[in-house]
């Protein structure tokens, strides 16, 4: 006869979805919004950088996006859409901060690019697909364990790349182990990108 077996500390938990973080975010859970805000800080944070505002800007439009999205969830109809809808309200703020530094050009002799009046109506299919891919990646690994997603990150997400044996020895484990690990732990991270609709090239 089996037995369950209780999970170990170590190992992950699927993370909740957004209709689920945004029902309880409504109902007052604070542990809740402190969830949302975790999973899509990244997402806020990277836009005003890729438009290329300083990290004390950045600061002030996560904060601002943050604020209207407490103040709209309410009226949020479908929580699948939530970030699409962070991408949309974070670059048009960025857009309307720019346009607003714009009128101090002159007194600061800052050489700021005005931007196109177009872009806070439109955004480009590319900006945006860039930022939703960046995303599903960020989803993608939340869900692998922790061992995974360590390695994973000193592998791939750190200049220089750690050797092997450095892995092996960070994680505990036999450095001829490394290779394989890896492949399964890459192979998780595919199957949860394809579930999230990535689209490989």
């Amino acid at each position: 006869m089996r037995t369950l077996r209780k999970r170990s500390p170590g190992t992950a938990t699927p993370s909740r979805t957004d209709p689920r973080l945004v029902r309880e975010c409504l109902r007052g859970k604070s542990e809740a919004w402190s969830a949302l805000i975790d999973k899509y800080k990244n997402l806020i944070y990277s836009i005003p950088i890729k438009y290329g505002f300083s990290s004390e800007d950045a600061t002030d439009l996560f904060q601002a996006v943050c604020l209207e999205l407490l103040s709209e969830l309410p009226r949020l109809r479908d929580a699948r859409v939530l970030p699409a809808w962070l991408i949309r309200v974070t670059s048009h703020k960025c857009f309307h901060l720019r346009r607003e530094q714009q009128r101090y050009v002159a007194q600061t002799g800052d050489e700021i690019k005005p931007p196109a009046e177009s872009d806070a109506q439109e955004l480009p299919p590319d900006f945006v697909h860039q930022i939703e891919c960046e995303q599903m990646l960020r989803n993608a690994l939340a869900e692998l364990s922790p061992r995974c997603l360590k390695m994973i990150r000193m592998l791939f997400f750190e200049t220089p790349t750690r050797p092997y044996r450095e892995v092996a020895l960070t994680l505990g484990i036999a450095t001829g182990s490394v290779g394989f690990i890896r492949g399964r732990c890459l192979e998780r991270l595919r199957k949860h990108l394809e579930k999230a609709g990535f689209k490989w090239k």
